[in-house]
């Protein structure tokens, strides 16, 4: 019975509260108990306070109680709410610290790039905003309520044993009967289905669209703020129908519930009145049992509400994300050092990799060595395996067959974190911190002749005094464009060289450059890492011929490798990519950088 209760997501729920805030937690259940409890001690009260009336008694001290019950009361509920509230916020805070640990603390990504994981921390992260349900604090309030409600009902039952054994018997069977009998007359329906989660994924798109600065273009230039609107309310409507549409009562069932509330609660006040009238109980008695014969009425409406089910919904969604992404994201870490590799050669010996999501491979038996000092630029279709490979070079996952070596040693051996210091990459969706420039440059921490020359190196000497903060909003910050934050990007990895990375990444690090930008900067960048490897992707090919070699990629696999030179020879697949696109720049025989295009 206990492990029953235990693997329920209230369980999970309740016993989540000490965790965001122990003292909070013990008050709000100290409250629950109070307000639950003193309704039926006002009833006990009362009844004193009439019979001292009918027996000519001093009313005084009875008529206080009264008084300081009843504003007890009225005091509680308020101080209840706010309990409620603060609560509620710690715990959404503990629930995202624990989101935060969960999506950080993996070494790899794999946990970041499965939809059910990511589906998931949709409805984790946003419960707050209320688009799935109430936020926390306010979801407090309704749990708060029910449990109120249900502890009202057995205080006041709890009273009837004074009055006859069965008295609370009957009262509470056929109160507390209606959990069982409209549960019996309802369909419960799942609450995280696959139905749920696509409501849900459209819903914080579309609220994305409204609320995030990169879509306001686009929403205001094509009149889109009435439609952006209308759909995120439709989609939100949907959504709350779908979270929320809990029972949905039949014709008979209901009929009976009602026949036995009537016939319970009638045997029970004949019998009050019976005995009043036969003097058998004092008016006092008689008015105290009936308050709580009333109250256990409330066993009907209390209990364990549709506003816990939803937050426990997150609690139990947080937890398993835990669980789940350790696993998903894990690497384990190797022993060996990785300082001053690779001195040889990185080399690919047969390396498979599919994605957890998809059976196909997106690299199969993929064989590659890049020379350590060398530029090494690989180009090919979308989807041929490019952005793989790399995040394979930079241990973001294993492969799933073969290995990749770094002067003959297997990268899973390697120290971890070691292995990534000797690493800078410049990603094609690299992180614009709002932060000063330096800290952009070197999030890490460098001297700063370091960042300065990385940023001459990147040319972008001249964009900002390096204790400026690169985002309007902040006290002298300011904002740059695309190329420039581009360069900004390229200058963390030079950077990184200068303190030591021996292997640096350039995923599509120009693609908000011009041509020409594009060229000069892949000239600088080729000086300040000609003692390191460097591996270039890039599609755009007057930057790829300036690589040493260059690596075409075709459903992962190595289909041609050489020079530029060699390949244009060779009249195979890199030759037919080249041509096609230096035909859009040419003019006479030159493209736009003016080289000739042979």
């Amino acid at each position: 019975m206990l492990n029953r209760l235990r693997a329920r997501d209230e369980w999970a729920f309740f016993s989540e509260l000490p965790k965001a805030n122990r003292s909070l937690a013990y008050a709000w259940w100290a409250l629950v108990v109070l307000r639950g409890s003193l309704p039926a001690v006002l009833a006990v009260a009362t009844g004193v306070l009439i019979d001292a009336v009918n027996e000519g008694r001093p009313l005084g001290p009875a008529l206080a109680a009264v008084g300081a019950l009843f504003v007890t009361l009225q005091v509680l509920a308020p101080v209840h709410a706010q309990t409620g509230a603060n609560l509620g916020d710690d715990l959404s805070a503990h629930l995202n610290d624990c989101l935060l640990v969960s999506t950080v603390t993996p070494e790899g990504m794999g946990h970041l790039e499965r939809p059910d994981l990511t589906d998931d921390l949709t409805v984790a992260r946003d419960f707050d905003l209320g688009i799935s349900g109430p936020p926390m604090s306010t979801s407090m309030g309704f749990i708060a309520g029910g449990l109120v409600e249900v502890s009202v009902g057995i205080a006041s039952a709890l009273v009837l044993f004074a009055y006859r054994w069965w008295a609370p018997l009957v009262a509470g069977g056929v109160w507390g009967a209606t959990h069982w009998l409209l549960r019996e007359s309802s369909i419960w329906r799942d609450r995280n289905t696959e139905e749920v989660k696509d409501a849900q994924r459209h819903a914080d798109y579309t609220y994305r669209l409204a609320v995030d600065a990169p879509a306001a273009k686009e929403v205001r230039l094509f009149g889109l703020d009435d439609w952006t609107v209308d759909r995120f309310a439709a989609n939100r409507r949907r959504l709350v129908e779908l979270r929320w549409q809990a029972t949905r009562l039949r014709q008979q069932p209901l009929r009976w519930t009602i026949l036995l509330l009537v016939a319970g609660n009638a045997v029970l006040f004949l019998a009050l009145a019976r005995d009043a009238a036969n003097g058998r109980i004092a008016v006092g008695e008689a008015v105290t049992f009936a308050t709580a014969a009333i109250g256990t009425s409330s066993l009907a409406f209390g209990g364990l509400n549709w506003a816990l089910s939803m937050a426990a919904q997150v609690v139990v969604v947080v937890r398993r994300l835990e669980a789940e992404m350790a696993t998903a994201g894990a690497l384990p870490d190797g022993t060996r050092s990785a300082d001053g590799l690779p001195a040889r050669e990185v080399r690919f010996r047969n390396v498979s990799f599919a994605y957890a999501t998809s059976p196909a491979p997106v690299l199969d038996g993929l064989e590659l060595t890049i020379p350590a000092g060398a530029s090494l630029a690989i180009v090919g279709v979308n989807g041929a395996g490019k952005t793989t490979l790399v995040k394979l070079l930079c241990r973001l996952y294993d492969p799933t067959g073969g290995a990749i070596e770094v002067d003959g040693v297997d990268l899973r051996d390697l120290e971890l974190d070691e292995w990534r210091q000797r690493v800078a990459a410049v990603f094609q969706d690299f992180v614009r911190y709002e932060l000063p420039l330096r800290d952009n440059v070197a999030p890490r921490g460098a001297p700063d002749g370091v960042v300065t020359s990385a940023l001459e190196q990147a040319g972008a000497g001249h964009l900002a005094d390096l204790d400026t903060v690169l985002a309007r909003g902040y006290d002298g910050g300011t904002e740059l464009s695309g190329g420039e934050w581009q360069r900004i990007a390229l200058a963390r990895a030079l950077a990184a060289v200068h303190v030591g990375a021996g292997l640096v990444i350039l995923d599509e690090p120009t693609a908000q450059l011009d041509v020409r930008g594009e060229a000069e900067i892949f000239d600088r960048i080729l000086a300040a890492t000609r003692s390191v490897t460097t591996v270039l992707i890039s599609h755009r090919f007057s930057t790829v011929r300036h690589a040493d070699r260059i690596c075409v990629l075709e459903h992962g696999r190595v289909v041609e490798l050489g020079s530029h030179e060699e390949l244009m020879a060779a009249n195979g697949r890199y030759r037919t990519m080249f041509e096609l696109q230096a035909s859009r720049f040419q003019d006479g025989e030159e493209d736009l950088d003016g080289v000739a295009l042979g």
